[in-house]
């Protein structure tokens, strides 16, 4: 893990809100001047921490309609089955996140179709045929309550009880 100071984290979390700022407007915003702030940024990109960057997209303004979570188990988890599973997730455009999980289920999928007509396409064309895949279970989404892509990076709360403040009667 790498050690992240005040000013790493004010970054991150300025990046996150806007990865188009100037130099210049990321060290007005975490008081820092110019220079020291390009460097910070660098060493984030270099070590990692900073993956890339991306812009974000109304899915149903380009016509992604559909959220589905399907829940998937497969039938067998050696080596070669779980990688061959993982690179045909990785290599499907509708599948937009994929987690192994603990639980009922080996995976959980994220997918995004136009509607449910593409989703039970996809099902047929895509996930039945997904290498060692038994099982199946959807859920369609009816309303994103939080879809977030900002990591939270603010500093942890301090350890200490805030002192209780004693009123006089």
């Amino acid at each position: 893990m790498n050690k992240l100071d005040r000013y790493d984290r004010l970054l991150l979390g300025e990046l996150q809100r806007d990865s188009r700022q100037t130099v210049q407007q990321l060290a007005t915003a975490v008081g820092l001047s110019s220079t020291p702030c390009w460097k910070r940024v660098k060493e984030l990109e270099a070590s990692g921490v900073i993956r890339r960057y991306t812009a974000l997209v109304d899915r149903e303004k380009v016509g992604l309609s559909l959220c589905v979570l399907a829940e998937l188990n497969l039938t067998r988890h050696s080596e070669e089955d779980v990688r061959q599973f993982e690179r045909a997730v990785a290599d499907c455009p509708q599948i937009v996140s994929c987690y192994a999980t603990t639980g009922q289920a080996d995976y959980v999928i994220k997918v995004l179709v136009p509607d449910i007509k593409q989703y039970e396409a996809f099902l047929h064309e895509t996930a039945f045929k997904l290498p060692g895949v038994t099982h199946v279970r959807s859920s369609v989404v009816l309303k994103e309550v939080k879809a977030e892509t900002r990591v939270p990076v603010e500093e942890p709360a301090s350890e200490e009880a805030p002192a209780v403040r004693r009123s006089r009667r």
